[in-house]
């Protein structure tokens, strides 16, 4: 899963057209300060073409270092390629990402405080090492609150107990999300300490043995069924060193909510009274109870691969604009009876597909004798359904250099439920490059809004935030909450209940009338906001107050200010 550092260490690292051949035209009046804005058309018929191939049951849910995997590069390496982009390794389109895939055995021996837990149905276990197997016997276990330790908020889940032999048993999400009237964290917008990611981390940091949070629908943001499907079978993840991996638990996972109170109450205690206890303070309390755990571990070693195509600038050629989307999903699930295939039509076949869209339109200005100033390139990511994976190798090995990248702009899903009067911009307000969204959105009468439900962590979650943690602003937006009349409002509801539940599930599968007009006109958005950056000389930072502001610092303080479309 994602290895990455706690906020608190940031600074010292210096989200009803039904007719296939629609064409979606996008047009920005010049500004008085700006450079000339070019005028664009998005074909509905290619975009379509791309999500229907990707998300093709041939292509096998496209999990890294299969069969699915070896078609989806052909596919975009074919594109990128016929578009007349260049490679960006050396004349490659392809950049190695080394990784080991961890299986743990369905056939779990699970046992807290007396409870035979389930696998899949109870609890989901693995691990990350390349040990043959887990075994586990009369380990302690520790309830440790959020499992979190952060500085700055004078808040520690660990405070004086050595967890060496002992399992951490931790809530999902931090406690703003439980108190968000009580100032603490940042109310029900979620930190990053409240990620998965983090805790096992953190948990590794301590020196436990194991890690397993309770899982909530509420705080989670997703229901069991996501935990079952995307925690199970093999678990790609980043190649690290020996001493790196020898500080990772032995042991990781998810307990039910229901699982985690009968457990608690073999303890004698009342998990939801503790769980209050825990909003309010940091909190640890062994449970006088122990676990044993014992299943089979399996690792194996193969590299994956992100696509990385540039479309060269004719000025500052060496400053990079950078757009990313993952390719892959989760793959195919051998155990299920029925529809085996997770196909990610949405998640994140549509998502590449923009990408491949905004390209054409750069290559095709630039074939016309309206090239950028700035390069431009595109990075179709490995393993983000893995914890980002491919985006922290490109951001740790970048094949430009990190101070030469201006901005990234992150497709992941986009809009199937038509056109929206207003436009989501993930964790807005954290950098200038938002401005030039707004600023593209202008012609679309279109207005900027916070996403509705900050508690999910939205911004940690998907391939910007690997860039964003080395200071390169960034960002991920998209959609809306308003749809344009009242038939896109009945399509929406309609189709919200036909994709619910779909998300890292075998039904999120491309459909022939899914309306697109909306992604369309997002995609038009990200087009001309890079469309600007890419023709003058700005360099957008992060807002002081903002985690990532002391590594690329933004030239006012004010969230507000208009965005200097020429230079």
């Amino acid at each position: 899963m994602r290895l990455l550092l706690p906020l608190s260490l940031l600074a010292l690292l210096s989200a009803c057209s039904q007719h296939p051949s629609q064409t979606i035209k996008s047009e920005i009046e010049p500004q008085a300060d700006s450079t000339e804005i070019t005028q664009v058309s998005f074909d509905e018929t290619q975009f379509r073409e791309d999500i229907k191939t990707l998300s093709s049951d041939e292509f096998e849910g496209r999990a890294p270092t299969t069969r699915g995997e070896k078609l989806t590069l052909d596919h975009l390496t074919q594109a990128f390629k016929a578009m007349g982009l260049t490679g960006a390794n050396q004349g490659e389109y392809l950049q190695a990402v080394p990784m080991v895939s961890y299986t743990a055995s369905d056939a779990q021996a699970v046992n807290l405080a007396g409870l035979k837990l389930k696998y899949r149905e109870d609890i989901v276990l693995g691990s990350r090492h390349d040990n043959g197997g887990v075994d586990i016997k009369d380990a302690p276990l520790v309830f440790v609150g959020y499992g979190i330790n952060a500085p700055e908020y004078d808040w520690n889940d660990y405070q004086d107990i050595d967890m060496t032999g002992k399992i951490a048993v931790m809530l999902v999400n931090d406690p703003g999300f439980a108190r968000p009237e009580s100032g603490l964290f940042n109310g029900r917008a979620m930190t990053y300490y409240g990620r998965w990611d983090y805790k096992y981390l953190e948990a590794s940091r301590q020196g436990a043995l194991g890690a397993i949070i309770i899982h909530d629908t509420a705080p989670a943001s997703y229901p069991w069924s996501v935990v079952e499907n995307s925690w199970t079978g093999a678990q790609q993840d980043l190649v690290q060193s020996k001493e790196t991996q020898a500080e990772r638990v032995q042991v990781e996972g998810w307990i039910t909510l229901n699982a985690a109170t009968e457990l608690f109450d073999r303890a004698g205690i009342s998990l939801k009274n503790l769980s209050d206890r825990a909003a309010n303070s940091p909190v640890n309390l062994p449970l006088k109870q122990n676990a044993d755990i014992q299943f089979a571990n399996s690792a194996e070693y193969a590299n994956s691969y992100n696509v990385v195509a540039t479309l060269p600038g004719v000025e500052s050629a060496d400053e990079h604009i950078l757009f990313t989307a993952h390719w892959d999903h989760i793959g195919v699930d051998e155990s299920r009876s029925e529809d085996k295939i997770y196909n990610g039509a949405l998640d994140n076949a549509s998502g590449t597909a923009g990408i491949l869209a905004i390209a054409r339109q750069f290559a095709k200005q630039a074939k016309i004798g309206n090239p950028s100033k700035r390069s431009l390139t595109f990075i179709a990511t490995t393993g983000e359904e893995q914890g980002l994976l491919g985006s922290r190798h490109y951001a740790a090995n970048p094949i430009y250099p990190i101070d030469k990248s201006v901005a990234v702009f992150n497709l992941d899903s986009t809009n199937i439920y038509g056109r929206t009067s207003d436009y989501t911009i993930i964790g807005k307000g954290k950098s200038e490059l938002e401005q030039y969204l707004i600023a593209a959105l202008k012609p679309q009468k279109r207005v900027a809004i916070a996403e509705r439900r900050p508690e999910s962590g939205g911004f940690f979650r998907s391939d910007h935030f690997s860039f964003a943690q080395k200071g390169v602003p960034a960002v991920f937006a998209g959609g809306g909450s308003q749809p344009v009349d009242e038939p896109t409002r009945e399509y929406k509801a309609k189709m919200k209940e036909i994709m619910k539940g779909c998300y890292h599930n075998t039904c999120d599968e491309y459909r022939d009338d899914w309306d697109l007009s909306g992604a369309l006109e997002d995609i038009a958005v990200y087009y001309h906001a890079a469309e600007m950056l890419a023709n003058n000389a700005d360099w957008p930072g992060y807002y002081r107050g903002t985690e990532f502001h002391s590594l690329r610092a933004a030239k006012s303080d004010e969230s507000g200010v208009t965005a200097k479309l020429g230079d």
